[in-house]
């Protein structure tokens, strides 16, 4: 349920309907857009609906929302979420890059694709300190060493960190190190971990998952925003089908159907979901005309030697004839680079 509250209500009012709501043991969730407040309230609504909460004053209007998921829902916040990551600024007519290493191999390997990734424009440097392997013989990444050598990226290029977690104990960890907590497709419906995750004071990127649908992939940001963080970006990396010529097959449609459903940011991760890397530039180009708010990219300073997805990643040279390519695009989408 969302309660919409008059144009020119007063603070005294606003205060009286959230304290009648918390006062029955519901969660009331404040919005204040440029011309519309809402409160969304959440839990047993019934208990509310026995109040009347219409005749409350400064009361406009109520409008019951149907979906199961409630925080992430546009109808709870009707504008885009920007989420601050200490200067970097991810949605509205913000266009983020986030490049770097599928997995974090060394120190100078990823000294040196931090600094290409910086070269290119990057705001973000990504790398896996954690991986999920579909074998369990192949690289699963460095771990907490993998996490301090971000760090160290961080210090010496300025860029942000992101890194993926594949449990709660990787988790406690990263947290200490990164600046966003990535959680991966073969873990989105980990509902503990995402729990967890909705616990901490960071932003975290949901991946979607290998065969999730939009609305089940909108829950699983719920489970996050439900523990109180709502600090959430979401990330379309492809979906698995019954095409082989790619990895996945990017769903270039999840965009503007997220778009119509929920407040949350959106980056779309084309390497992924091509398993290409002569597929990037044209699915990128395609990720800005659709509305994305950023990409994701993986880059590697030796594609050909690296331990887990060189045929996807793009050297240093690659990565900055494509965002040199791609800022015209962005631009004439309107967004900031």
């Amino acid at each position: 349920m969302i309660i919409v509250m008059k144009p020119k209500f007063s603070e005294d009012n606003l205060g009286n309907v959230i304290k009648t709501i918390e006062g029955l043991g519901l969660t009331a969730h404040l919005s204040r857009g440029e011309n519309t407040t809402l409160i969304g309230v959440v839990g047993d609504k019934r208990k509310l609906l026995e109040k009347n909460p219409e005749l409350l004053p400064d009361v406009d209007r109520i409008i019951q929302v149907s979906e199961t998921y409630k925080l992430a829902n546009k109808k709870f916040k009707t504008e885009p979420t920007v989420i601050d990551v200490d200067g970097v600024k991810i949605g509205g007519d913000n266009f983020v890059i986030m490049a770097g290493p599928c997995a974090v191999e060394s120190h100078d390997q990823l000294i040196a694709t931090a600094e290409a990734a910086k070269a290119g424009g990057a705001q973000i440097l990504r790398g896996g300190a954690y991986k999920p392997r579909t074998s369990p013989y192949s690289f699963q990444g460095l771990e907490v060493e993998g996490l301090k050598y971000m760090a160290e990226a961080r210090e010496a290029t300025g860029l942000k960190i992101i890194t993926e977690v594949t449990s709660e104990h990787a988790l406690e960890a990263a947290v200490n190190y990164v600046d966003i907590i990535q959680i991966g497709a073969r873990n989105m419906q980990n509902f503990e971990l995402l729990k967890e995750a909705g616990r901490i004071n960071k932003p975290v990127m949901l991946k979607r998952g290998l065969a999730a649908t939009i609305d089940e992939w909108l829950n699983a940001a719920e489970y996050i925003m439900s523990e109180g963080n709502e600090d959430v970006i979401l990330c379309e990396r492809g979906i698995r089908t019954f095409e082989t010529s790619t990895r996945n097959t990017l769903d270039i449609s999840a965009v503007p159907v997220l778009r119509s459903k929920t407040h949350l940011p959106i980056i779309v991760d084309p390497s992924h979901a091509s398993g290409v890397r002569a597929y990037i530039s044209p699915l990128s180009k395609a990720a800005v005309a659709v509305g994305a708010d950023g990409l994701m990219i993986e880059v590697h300073p030796c594609p050909e030697k690296a331990l887990s997805d060189g045929a996807q990643s793009l050297n240093a040279e690659d990565f900055k004839a494509l965002t040199d390519e791609l800022r015209p695009f962005i631009e004439l989408a309107g967004r900031k680079f």
